[in-house]
């Protein structure tokens, strides 16, 4: 087999669609003795994938395998093939980016393969715009060097704003040093962690709707972490007194809000807050 598949080029076109087929055939009968990584590692000669001929042969491959078997089938094939992450590399050099992949299986009916793809590299870029941000924030960096950092790796990404915003909080929570059963230190370290990066949250809040998304956010986070449970109030306080949420986003989540984890509660908790804004709209 592995010979077989390192002389591809020594085959008609329609010669390598049967191989493809047939290969994809044994592994849906799931024939022992074939282990993914003999034919997946083979694939990867140079002139090979220059040539585009590896990559119609795994597009065959995948079309016919699908037939039979789930997505979820063929992403445990090619984690035990060790090519579950790096799709790209049966692409020519020339076409390994992430839209060539896309316009490619599109193209051949394989959507749910890019669908996966996509949400796979998104993980892996949000990953690695994590670790950068922690590494930034545990260094006590500058907020205007942690800004341009973030803004040019989100730039890089393509990420959506409102998935900035809702990392944003989760580094930031997370990087907060919690005490233990000390309910006391846990908010005052807490709240110490929004005052001193508001300024961080601010330059990615740049509107209303993200705004909303950053409430949203802290919301759920208050509902299901026991430690930030009654720190709500406090939370948007602050981010208001920082200028990160405008008093017009507070007050539609009171009214509107359309997150329901702990909203009555968190609801009656803001309530006097909400009846200071409105106070002082009213005075003004």
């Amino acid at each position: 087999m592995r010979k077989f598949l390192q002389s591809l080029e020594f085959f008609e076109e329609n010669e390598r669609q049967k191989l493809a087929i047939f290969t994809a055939l044994a592994f849906s009968q799931k024939l022992s003795g074939l282990p993914p990584e003999t034919v997946f590692q083979p694939l990867l000669k140079d002139n090979l994938v220059a040539k585009g001929i590896v990559l119609s042969f795994i597009t065959e491959f995948f079309k016919e395998y699908l037939k039979e078997n789930s997505l979820d089938d063929l992403i445990a094939l090619l984690k035990k093939g060790k090519m579950e992450d790096n799709l790209l590399e049966f692409f020519p050099s020339g076409k390994r980016t992430s839209e060539a992949l896309s316009e490619h299986f599109t193209k051949e009916g394989l959507t749910s393969l890019v669908e996966y793809n996509t949400k796979k590299m998104f993980e892996v870029k949000l990953k690695e715009i994590k670790s950068t941000l922690t590494t930034m924030i545990n260094e006590e960096a500058e907020i205007s060097e942690v800004t341009e950092v973030v803004k040019q790796q989100v730039k890089d990404a393509k990420f959506p704003d409102i998935e900035v915003v809702r990392m944003l909080w989760d580094v930031l929570m997370e990087a907060v040093q919690w005490s233990g059963k000390n309910q006391q230190q846990n908010s005052n370290s807490a709240l110490r962690q929004v005052n001193a990066w508001a300024g961080l949250m601010n330059a990615f809040c740049t509107s209303g709707k993200l705004e909303l998304e950053l409430i949203y956010k802290v919301q759920t986070q208050c509902y299901e972490d026991a430690k930030l449970m009654k720190l709500f109030p406090e939370i948007i306080r602050s981010l208001y007194d920082q200028d990160v949420l405008a008093e017009d986003t507070i007050l539609l989540w009171f009214r509107k809000g359309s997150n329901q984890k702990g909203r009555q509660s968190f609801v009656k908790a803001l309530e006097p807050f909400v009846k200071w804004l409105e106070e002082a709209e009213e005075e003004e």
